[in-house]
């Protein structure tokens, strides 16, 4: 089955421009089936249909790589906020060898995709079970992308990527069908935070399984405020809102 998996993963990713190479495909579905098997007793997604977990998390996990705005490599630091099973952060560390730290508040999940990436040799992926809010004081200006996909509400995910993020670094920030309010909120938060939309490009899922919109806001300048707020804050009393 597993062959039949890369075959679809390699084949879905060009139709975007993404190129996969065999081995890279073999990770990732290698990947794949552990979190789906691990899933029986930690609850790590709801998708297990395995086609359409290849096209729902690998191949949605990538689909900003194919913005012709966005470029990283391997001596680049990139941050998956709210990793969850290690969703999008796993499959960009493979393709662009980039040094990516997945975060994420429930450490049962964090516990489970460092199990993965050290079962698959990935030496260019690390977990951390933190608050984002406390884990940016620590590694404050370091990150030259963030990767944000269904969190939060877009201006909440500005505030807590901005201290992460180093001058000129990118949030990439993934949506079905953004509301017009929810944008909104997000442009005045960007102001406040010193970052600006540089992109907004629009992606279909393969085989109908849903729209997607790649923004990408970049750090362009000091925050108005001193980032980050007290723990909890930026989802109590987001910016842009009041």
């Amino acid at each position: 089955m597993n062959e039949a998996l890369e075959k679809q993963l390699i084949e879905e990713l060009a139709v975007y421009g993404i190129e996969l190479s065999a081995d890279q495909a073999r990770t990732l579905v290698s990947y794949l089936m552990l979190v789906i098997e691990k899933n029986k007793v930690v609850n790590l997604t709801r998708i297990t249909n395995p086609a359409d977990a290849v096209t729902l998390h690998l191949v949605d996990s990538l689909i900003p790589l194919a913005s012709s705005t966005f470029h990283i490599g391997e001596k680049d630091h990139v941050l998956d906020m709210g990793t969850g099973a290690g969703f999008p952060g796993v499959p960009v560390a493979v393709v662009t060898q980039a040094q990516a730290l997945l975060v994420d508040s429930v450490g049962k999940k964090t516990t489970a995709v460092q199990e993965f990436a050290d079962k698959l040799g990935l030496q260019n992926v690390i977990t951390r079970h933190a608050r984002l809010e406390e884990l940016a004081c620590e590694i404050s200006c370091t990150q030259n992308a963030v990767f944000a996909r269904a969190v939060a509400k877009t201006n909440v995910l500005l505030e807590y990527a901005t201290p992460f993020l180093a001058k000129g670094g990118l949030l990439v920030v993934e949506k079905g069908r953004p509301e017009e309010e929810e944008l909104c909120a997000a442009s005045q938060a960007a102001k406040i935070c010193g970052m600006k939309l540089v992109s907004r490009e629009t992606f279909e899922l393969p085989r109908d399984l849903g729209h997607r919109e790649v923004l990408l806001y970049e750090k362009v300048r000091t925050s108005q405020i001193k980032l980050p707020r007290r723990n909890g804050l930026a989802r109590q009393q987001p910016l842009g809102e009041q």
